[in-house]
This record gives C-alpha cells, structure tokens and sequence, in this order.
C-alpha cells in the first residue's frame, strides 16, 4: 500500500501577491474556497440585480479543453461568462486580462487572481509568450480559456476590430471555440463607470467551431462575423 505524501506548494516562501501574479499558480485551499464561495455569491447577484439569461448553454463542450470569444464592453463580461460554466470548471477557466491592467497594483491583482482566476496577457511586447502559454493551458484537457479578442473595453459597445492573435492560438487545431455575444454590460457598467446599474442582461452562446486548415489571419474575422450574427 502506497504511503500518503502531502507536498506542500512549491511557491509558499513567496510573498502572497507574488504567488497570485506568478502563473501558472501553485494550487491554494484557501484560494479555492474564497474563489468558491464569492461565485456563488456574484451569480446570485447576476440573477437578481441584472435578471441575467443565458441562452445557448447547451453548446459547451461536456469533455476536453475549449475557448469562449466575447464582445468586450464591461467588467461584467467577464462574471457573465463564468456565470455560465458549472462550478466543477470554475477553478479550471481562466479569462485572460491584461497584465499592464490587472497586475500592476496590489488590489487588482488580488481581485484578478483570486475572484476570477485571471490568466496575465501581455497585450504589447510579449503577447506572443502570452499566447504560447495559452496554447498549453488547453493542450492539458479540462480547461477553459475565455477571450475577448478586442483587446480592450468598447467605449461606446459597439463591436470593435478583432486583434489577429486568436487566430494564431486556433489555426490547425481542433480545439473548439465558441462564439458569445454579450448585451446589457455596456449599459450596466461602461468603462469609467465604478457602481452597475440594474439593467437586464443576456449572454448568448454560440455553437463550437473548429480551424484545423484554416488560415490564422481568417480567423478573428470569421469569430467576429459569428458573434454579429448571435445578435439575429
């Protein structure tokens, strides 16, 4: 009979904002629980306050690795798109957030890392290490990767230009991605706005699509051309 071993983290002489900026994070029981219990509070939030609809979620993959591209106008954008996912997945998704944003003061980071598990994007110089790290986060089965090709918040919510860096992550993969359409955020929380307003919200979700012989340079294009037609 096999001895039990416990190992602790590999990362616990580290200050505790450094662990929570360092990706991939060390495993944290006392994250997950926080993490645990503040989802189950902000969906209840979404429920009640913004009367959030998901529709479509019948189309997310029930096995394997997957991706959610979305419209990007508010901070809510994100908590709609965990919202959809089962809680089983909730320590497995990782939305990715700008690191000069989101990782730069202490708060943020805390609000980044623990509340929704953000993955750290270099939105400049680095992106393509970003999207590498992406890359292996979904080669391990079981993760969720959420988008928001962008780049940045919609200033007025309408759908801006898609960067062509999703498309380099998906081309000659069969990795399935699913194209979402956000509506309500932006009326809810615009950019420069602290407090939401009690609008309705609705997450719509689109069926999975693959590109293993698709060109990258096609491919933010066509994601964005789905997420238009959710609107239909």
């Amino acid at each position: 009979m096999r001895k039990w071993r416990y190992e602790s983290a590999a990362d616990l002489d580290q200050p505790f904002i450094e662990r929570l900026r360092h990706f991939p994070r060390e495993p944290d029981m006392l994250v997950y629980g926080v993490r645990s219990l503040a989802a189950l509070a902000l969906r209840g939030w979404l429920s009640v306050y913004h009367r959030l609809e998901i529709v479509g979620r019948e189309n997310l993959p029930a096995n394997g690795s997957f991706v959610l591209v979305a419209n990007h106008t508010s901070h809510l954008d994100t908590l709609c798109l965990l919202a959809a996912l089962p809680l089983r997945q909730l320590h497995r998704a990782f939305p990715a957030a700008a690191r000069d944003y989101f990782f730069v003061t202490a708060p943020r980071v805390a609000a980044a890392a623990i509340f929704v598990n953000a993955l750290p994007f270099e939105r400049q110089i680095h992106a393509r290490q970003s999207l590498e790290l992406c890359r292996h986060l979904l080669a391990n089965p079981g993760n969720v990767l959420i988008l928001f090709p962008e780049g940045t918040r919609s200033l007025d919510g309408a759908l801006g230009k898609f960067r062509p860096g999703v498309g380099w992550l998906l081309a000659g993969t069969n990795v399935p991605v699913l194209p979402c359409r956000l509506a309500g955020c932006y009326r809810a929380l615009p950019k420069g706005t602290w407090w939401p307003r009690p609008c309705r919200l609705k997450l719509t979700i689109g069926a999975a699509r693959t590109y293993p012989d698709t060109e990258p340079h096609t491919i933010a294009e066509d994601l964005r051309r789905a997420i238009i037609a959710l609107e239909e």
